[in-house]
């Protein structure tokens, strides 16, 4: 018998889930009430500098059958053999073919057809939803050409020299602006604009709820853009260790990737997807991967920066 708790969405749902274990830990119980957790990226150190989370990772079977990057590195922290990415979730740009006779494969090329496709692209900055978030850290990545130092390097402030500049280049193209993720969606359903960044999974989900023009593709571009996972975790003090190894192995399977994840989710695997592609169906392979198929996911599909960098990045989109 499984008990779920919701905790909430996304970064703050992660940090009720410390605070409840952190608790626990000072009151020095002697199991905590938590088996398996999915959380953010954002709260992995926390989780791991205070002690709370076992590094279970290599004791279950489907720990090999992942190999994304951020199974390892969580913002530019190690988070090796303590999680299991249960799904990836990456920002793409969607278009409208009608309107987009040949997308563009690069940011160079998104540049010159926003210039002559005037307030047919939409994003909503760095406010709303992270689909923008996303494509603004994209373009850095592109214009400074320092991905892997943002990434993964050292601190170092000097290194952000050349994004005042980009981000007035950004911001003086013709746009039209959204106010979040489902507002670019809903532009882009309407007509109002071409072409967007979005979430993979917010786009496959409105089209299995029949609720997006069908005929709406997706184009990851080089450099690439940024994705993120949500991790399964297991408590150190975990009442159920054994049984929570093997729900993880569960969710992990390619068998439930597959159905839940890929299918019903419209996420992309958490695993490997060359594990999960032979036990997905046609209908849902074509969806997820027919614009967008692994190799390319794993060409131009990006992490976000590290924590310092990326709050560093919000502040210089807002103040240029």
């Amino acid at each position: 018998e499984i008990n779920a708790v919701g905790s909430g969405p996304g970064d703050p749902g992660s940090r009720v889930i410390f605070q409840k274990l952190k608790s626990q830990k000072d009151a020095n119980v002697a199991k905590y009430d938590i088996d398996v957790a999915v959380v953010h990226q954002s709260i992995m150190p926390d989780m791991i500098q205070n002690d709370l989370l076992a590094k279970y990772g290599p004791e279950i079977a489907t720990y090999k059958l992942m190999t994304a990057a951020n199974g390892k590195n969580a913002l530019g922290f190690n988070v090796e053999g303590y999680v299991m990415p249960m799904f990836q979730s990456q920002v793409v740009l969607a278009y409208n073919p009608d309107m987009v006779k040949n997308p563009p494969n690069t940011f160079e090329e998104l540049v010159a057809w926003i210039k002559a496709n005037p307030r047919k692209f939409g994003y909503n900055g760095v406010k709303g939803g992270m689909s923008g978030t996303a494509f603004v850290t994209g373009w850095t990545y592109w214009k400074s050409g320092k991905y892997d130092q943002y990434a993964t390097g050292a601190y170092d402030k000097g290194t952000q020299a050349s994004w005042p500049a980009a981000i007035k280049e950004l911001k003086g193209l013709p746009v039209t602006m959204t106010t979040g993720n489902n507002d670019t969606l809903d532009k882009l359903n309407r007509g109002e604009i071409a072409m967007g960044p979005v979430w993979v999974d917010m786009l496959i989900n409105m089209k299995n709820e029949n609720r997006m023009d069908p005929k709406i593709r997706m184009k990851l571009i080089g450099p690439g853009l940024p994705g993120q996972p949500m991790y399964l975790v297991v408590t150190k003090k975990s009442p159920n260790y054994e049984m929570a190894k093997k729900y993880v192995e569960f969710i992990t399977s390619p068998e439930q990737q597959a159905k839940v994840v890929v299918e019903r989710q419209g996420w992309l695997p958490g695993i490997d997807a060359k594990h999960v592609l032979p036990v997905v169906s046609p209908k849902a392979n074509e969806m997820l991967f027919g614009d967008v198929p692994p190799d390319t996911l794993e060409k131009y599909g990006l992490v976000f920066p590290q924590q310092q960098y990326f709050k560093d990045l919000l502040t210089a989109y807002e103040e240029n």
